[in-house]
């Protein structure tokens, strides 16, 4: 497909008025209408195109997937694949928002990924995205993009409200593990749960250490979501980079060392430009 010109993609989007102050506090938040929903129904057929042909997942029997793997089909860097992909990756009215609810002069691409759960997809279980990413802060977000109406049933996404400032559970990968122990020590923390759906158009963005889960599709069709991660663009490689981060320091910032300015054209700056 041909990219997409609609100026729906790049002019300002009003946000509401408590919004960066929620986003501080919440360490998540969920704004309606970021985009129409005639660009959504657009962009989502080359999308979802791009999904089956390049995921690894479908084919695989249930009882030989990953947790991963169960909860959904993933691939990511696909706006290198699809059209309709980075016109959404490359939008100036998301990463405008991310720059402001960050309170950053500007932003850079950290990751993309497409994220599709099948009908009966098992759950997302408790985890904070940071776990894996090798950065010196946490001036990072991530958009959530529904590429059709979500209700509760197809499992949106569920935060737990200020838990970007809890740190139990930031060594834990995800897995059955970490659904459990986080759910546990995150209800002793009282924390509440958040879990809203979204219209076509609307999206959330999160903070990298705030713990988020979803729920089973129980709906009768894959619930499509695109995400989008934004770097303030003065952020950097941590000095000493884990072995559980090393695959994503190679394969989302390749040719950065530790220390680093993840500056290539694997992470472009997008906002302003």
């Amino acid at each position: 497909m041909r990219p997409t010109t609609s100026a729906d993609l790049h002019t300002t989007y009003d946000l509401p008025t408590d919004a960066v102050a929620g986003f501080e506090r919440d360490g998540f938040v969920q704004l309606p209408g970021v985009f129409e929903r005639s660009l959504m129904e657009q962009l989502e057929p080359d999308i979802t195109d791009k999904v089956r042909v390049l995921n690894s997942t479908e084919d695989v029997p249930d009882a030989e997937r990953s947790v991963l793997q169960k909860a959904f089909l993933q691939v990511g860097n696909i706006w290198r694949y699809s059209q309709a992909a980075r016109d959404l990756v490359f939008s100036q009215r998301l990463a405008q928002i991310a720059a402001r609810l960050l309170r950053s002069d500007s932003v850079r691409l950290f990751a993309d990924q497409a994220l599709y759960k099948e009908p009966s997809g098992d759950i997302t279980p408790w985890h904070a995205d940071q776990y894996y990413w090798p950065l010196a802060d946490d001036r990072v977000c991530t958009v959530w993009i529904p590429l059709q109406d979500t209700s509760l049933e197809m499992g949106p996404l569920a935060f737990a409200r200020g838990s970007h400032r809890f740190e139990f559970g930031r060594d834990l990968p995800i897995s059955a593990a970490s659904e459990q122990r986080l759910q546990e020590e995150l209800a002793r923390a009282e924390f509440e749960t958040v879990q809203n759906p979204f219209d076509l158009g609307d999206v959330s963005f999160h903070r990298g250490w705030t713990f988020h889960r979803a729920g089973r599709n129980e709906g009768e069709v894959p619930r499509r979501v695109m995400t989008v991660v934004y770097l303030d663009a003065a952020t950097r490689v941590s000095d000493t980079v884990a072995a559980h981060e090393r695959a994503q320091l190679d394969i989302l910032m390749p040719g950065t060392a530790p220390g680093g300015l993840p500056d290539g054209p694997g992470n472009p700056l997008l906002y302003p430009l």
